[in-house]
C-alpha cells in the first residue's frame, strides 16, 4: 500500500474538526481514550480541532461551534450504529466512517451475519435468542460450546462461552441485562485474527493470542502481559490474501465506507470464518488499526489525517 505524504498546508482545508467521543453506551471508557489520541494528532498536525463529549444535545452543540465537520471516535450505541450519522446528515455536517445504513447493519450482529451468509461469505452457524424458553432447542440445533453475544454491542461486552444448558440459560440473562436481542453462535475452536480496512484496502492481518478462550474485554484493554498481537500474523501470503479479501467482501457487503475492521476464526482445517465487522474501531494504545497501519508503514499521525481525508 502507498502512502502519499501528509501535507500541513492543507490542514485549513479540513476548517473546524469536533471529535466526537465519550457519548453513553457500554464503550464510553475506551471512546475517550480513543477521542483524545485523536484530538491530540490533529492538533499537532495544525488541525483546528476541538474534542466534544456527545450528549443529547451534540448537533445543536455543533451547529453553535460552527463546526464543519466530524471525527467520529464514539464506540457502540448512540455513535457507531447510524443514529449519529444519521443527525449529521440532516445537520449537513460530513463526517469520518460509514454511513447510516452500513453503521445500522454492521452493529446488528444478527443481521450482519444473515447477509453476509447470504453472499457467500462463511460465518458460524447462529440462532437470536427472544425468549428463554427456545434455549433448549438452539442448544439441541448449535450443539455445545457456544458464544452468547448482546447483539448491538461491542468489545466484546458481554460476550460468554458456555458448554451447557445451564451456563447458556446464565449467560442469557447477563446479557439480556445489557441488550434485549441475544445472539447463540456456535464455538469455532481455532485461533482470532483481525484485519483492518482503510479506503477499500486491507492491512496486513493481524493474529491474536490471549490467555483466556477468547479475546475479551479484559484481554483488549487490562492484559498487557497477557496478550499478544503478530503482525506479520505467520499465515502465507495466500492464506493471508484470501482473508483480506474474505474482509472486503464483507465490508461491501455491509456497505462499509472509509475504515473499519472485521473479526474472524480460524479453525484447525484453515477455515475463516467471519464473526463481524466494526464500523469506528478503537484508536487507543491497544487498538488494532493503528498495529495494522504502522506495520503497512503508517504512523498515527499519518493514519489519523488520511481518516479526517475521508471526510473531505
Amino acid at each position: 500500500m502507498k502512502h502519499s505524504p501528509r501535507q500541513l498546508s492543507d490542514a485549513k482545508a479540513f476548517g473546524k474538526v469536533a471529535v466526537l467521543y465519550g457519548g453513553s453506551s457500554s464503550e464510553r471508557a475506551i471512546s475517550l481514550k480513543s477521542g483524545a489520541a485523536v484530538l491530540a494528532s490533529l492538533q499537532k498536525s495544525s488541525v483546528d480541532a476541538v474534542g466534544i463529549d456527545a450528549g443529547r444535545d451534540v448537533v445543536a452543540h455543533l451547529v453553535a461551534e460552527n463546526i464543519e465537520r466530524c471525527f467520529i471516535a464514539l464506540h457502540g450505541r448512540g455513535g457507531e450504529d447510524g443514529t449519529l450519522q444519521g443527525a449529521l446528515e440532516v445537520a449537513g455536517i460530513p463526517y469520518t466512517g460509514s454511513g447510516v445504513l452500513a453503521s445500522a447493519l454492521a452493529m446488528d450482529k444478527w443481521r450482519a451475519k444473515t447477509i453476509c451468509e447470504a453472499r457467500g461469505i462463511p460465518t458460524p452457524a447462529s440462532r437470536c435468542l427472544d425468549s428463554e424458553e427456545v434455549l433448549p432447542a438452539v442448544a439441541e440445533v448449535l450443539g455445545f460450546p457456544l458464544a452468547i453475544k448482546p447483539i448491538h454491542e461491542g468489545s466484546s461486552i458481554g460476550v460468554a462461552r458456555v458448554d451447557s444448558l445451564e451456563e447458556m440459560q446464565l449467560a442469557w440473562h447477563a446479557a439480556r441485562e445489557l441488550d434485549s436481542a441475544v445472539l447463540a453462535e456456535r464455538w469455532v475452536e481455532g485461533t482470532e485474527y483481525t484485519v483492518a480496512l482503510l479506503d477499500g484496502e486491507a492491512l496486513p492481518v493481524i493474529r491474536l493470542e490471549m490467555r483466556g478462550a477468547f479475546y475479551d474485554y479484559h484481554a483488549k484493554y487490562d492484559d498487557d502481559a497477557g496478550t499478544r498481537y503478530h503482525c506479520p500474523s505467520g499465515l502465507s501470503a495466500a492464506e493471508e490474501e484470501a482473508m483480506q479479501q474474505l474482509a472486503l467482501e464483507a465490508a461491501d457487503t455491509l456497505a462499509m465506507a472509509g475504515w473499519g475492521r472485521a473479526d474472524f476464526f480460524r479453525d484447525a482445517n484453515g477455515q475463516n470464518w467471519f464473526l463481524e465487522l466494526n464500523t469506528t474501531p478503537g484508536m487507543t494504545a491497544h487498538s488494532l488499526v493503528p498495529m495494522a497501519a504502522r506495520v503497512a508503514g503508517m504512523d498515527f499521525d499519518r493514519l489519523v489525517w488520511r481518516l479526517l481525508e475521508s471526510s473531505l
